[in-house]
């Protein structure tokens, strides 16, 4: 081998370790939603509206970058409300599909922050609005 076919190959598992070390660490978020009425909602038959699967299928959560312009994941919340999605570090605004005023749910916004290796708390109270 020559040098200059040395100093290539050096040059090249260089470049390949540093892009393999420099892979960007991730953080969680996780949290629980719940689905409440500011007024008790009932059937006909006078029972409880009962919370599935599906109803918080209805209500994707949404991570938008801190600004609220740009969407970075979207995770629904399994059976029991509980949800939780890996992102990259940074600041972060938790919402809901469907939100006010375009939908009809009522949620407040939830501004967190994420740091690598590590597990954010943020759960969600959504108002669906029916009465």
């Amino acid at each position: 081998m020559t040098v200059k076919t040395l100093l290539i190959t050096f040059l090249v598992f260089s470049l390949v370790g540093t892009a393999l070390t420099d892979t960007p660490k991730l953080g969680h978020v996780k949290g629980h939603v719940r689905i409440v009425s500011r007024t008790e909602v009932n059937l006909a038959d006078g029972a409880p509206i009962p919370i599935t699967a599906e109803t918080y299928a209805e209500y994707p959560l949404i991570v938008l970058t801190e600004d609220g312009k740009r969407e970075i994941a979207r995770v629904i919340p399994d059976g029991n409300g509980n949800y939780e999605v890996a992102i990259p570090p940074g600041d972060y605004i938790m919402d809901v599909q469907g939100r006010r005023p375009k939908g009809h749910a009522r949620v407040k916004r939830q501004p967190f922050k994420v740091t690598a290796d590590q597990t954010t708390r943020v759960d969600m109270d959504i108002d669906p609005g029916v009465r």
